[in-house]
């Protein structure tokens, strides 16, 4: 268990370049507008040894005509009351704001540490700026530049020592799982139904989370990362630089989990962009699982499971191995179930098939179906293996491989599948060319060198 250290202050003080400052990595968006972080953030970091995990809110205010002004302010309170240690940024520029003076009151009766940081205090000669910060009854105030790392180092060392100690001893069988979609399709609400509270904002406004956002949950004794993204909308919509960068992260967020749960629109159908992002999902080699969420909102016959079904397959025949389910994340409909069937999609995709066995297996496929004539030539398989897992990943060794033609290799995946029960999960099949010819040139070598001696002898 790590320690818990929540950044706060008002809207575009540089709290996301702080954190990024600290947990030496670019995941909290920013830019030189406020509002751009509206969900808590959760990273990694450690200073002199220690161990922590910093949380990034979105900027305290009280703007009536900001649709999101009030579900900010609680995500910040929840931060603060399950943090461990409070850091507030302040804007050495700017000056005091009547924001500061209220989150500063919010804190007054709490017993955490809590650090104030004058962010963008760039040289010694900014410093005298922190006098005004005085005023506010508050101490001691560090001025740091988070942006250029100016007195951060001093700061952070003085964060450290007021940090509780806990064991660190961390489980690392997580299994990682990004929710993606289209936005609005419903994706925090369904990590909200699972982890059980309010931790991501949950809005029918299109585009209300921007970070990739990781939550930890457990179930059945299992622990699950689940990364909620930005939805991603088709290039031509995608205006803005910020959306740009919130798509890219989505798309980064691929790369790091075990499992893509896609989330589909039930009430809108399969989409091209749907199926768009189900080939990004495809092209990282994830495993794979649909969702059709909002099943709660269709009105449905004996027949309309099945058509949804086969519509999803139809339009998305590359991934036929995913399994999907109907699902309501607004109701809880089947989200318990949903962790079932990762469990099989990750068994699957952590398989390892023995040498002896997958050649069994290549032998007896191309026994049944041989492979095409290249040149006249039969393509020889050799010998295979299985070189990696997540996603499972096979070589095979033959004498032409760039003439294997693609409908074979899918047979020879489908084999694969059949026999070694992957039917849920990705597969990925090499071929390497490998010579016929076995080379005894040394074996001969000695052999000539022998009868040679032999002759002299007689």
């Amino acid at each position: 268990m790590k320690p818990i250290v929540a950044i706060i202050g008002r809207p575009n003080v540089g709290k996301s370049t702080l954190f990024n400052r600290i947990t030496r990595k670019k995941d909290a968006l920013v830019d030189n507008f406020p509002g751009v972080t509206r969900d808590r953030h959760y990273s990694d970091a450690v200073w002199d040894g220690v161990e922590f995990t910093l949380v990034d809110t979105g900027g305290f205010s009280d703007d009536k005509e900001d649709y999101f002004s009030d579900v900010i302010r609680w995500q910040i309170l929840e931060a603060i009351t399950d943090a461990d240690a409070v850091i507030i940024v302040l804007d050495g520029r700017q000056g005091v704001s009547p924001y500061d003076r209220d989150i500063i009151d919010l804190l007054r009766d709490i017993s955490k540490p809590v650090l104030y940081g004058v962010n963008k205090t760039d040289s010694i000669e900014l410093e005298d700026n922190l006098y005004e910060f005085y005023t506010l009854g508050i101490k001691p105030l560090y001025p740091i530049s988070a942006e250029h790392g100016y007195g951060v180092p001093d700061f952070l060392d003085s964060l450290v020592k007021e940090l509780p100690r806990f064991d660190t001893e961390e489980k690392t069988d997580i299994i990682s799982l990004a929710v993606v979609g289209r936005p609005n399709v419903g994706k925090s609400s369904l990590i909200n139904k699972i982890i059980g509270e309010k931790k991501l904002i949950v809005s029918d406004v299109p585009g209300t989370t921007r970070d990739a956002i990781d939550s930890i949950c457990e179930y059945n004794d299992k622990t699950y990362l689940l990364i909620d993204t930005a939805g991603i909308r088709r290039k031509k919509k995608v205006s803005n630089k910020l959306e740009k960068i919130s798509i890219i992260k989505s798309l980064r967020s691929l790369d790091r989990c075990d499992v893509a749960l896609i989330l589909i629109d039930s009430e809108v159908g399969v989409t091209d962009q749907d199926v768009k992002i189900a080939g990004y999902a495809y092209e990282r080699g994830c495993g794979c699982i649909f969702l059709l969420n909002k099943w709660d909102l269709i009105e449905k016959d004996d027949k309309t499971h099945k058509k949804y079904y086969e519509h999803l397959r139809m339009e998305a025949k590359f991934l036929s191995f995913a399994p999907a389910m109907t699902i309501s994340a607004l109701t809880g409909l089947r989200v318990p179930r949903i962790f079932s069937l990762v469990d099989e999609v990750f068994e699957q995709y952590t398989t390892r098939v023995t040498t002896g066995k997958l050649n069994s297996m290549i032998e007896r496929a191309t026994l049944k179906t041989e492979p095409s004539l290249h040149k006249g030539k039969r393509i020889k398989f050799y010998y295979s293996s299985q070189i990696s897992e997540k996603p499972p990943t096979f070589i095979s060794f033959v004498n032409y491989p760039k003439a294997v033609h693609f409908s074979y290799k899918r047979y020879l995946i489908n084999q694969i599948r059949d026999e070694a029960g992957l039917d849920k999960t990705p597969i990925r099949l090499m071929f390497k060319e490998k010579s016929g010819r076995i080379d005894f040139g040394s074996k001969k070598k000695n052999r000539n060198q022998g009868s040679k001696k032999y002759k002299k002898k007689k």
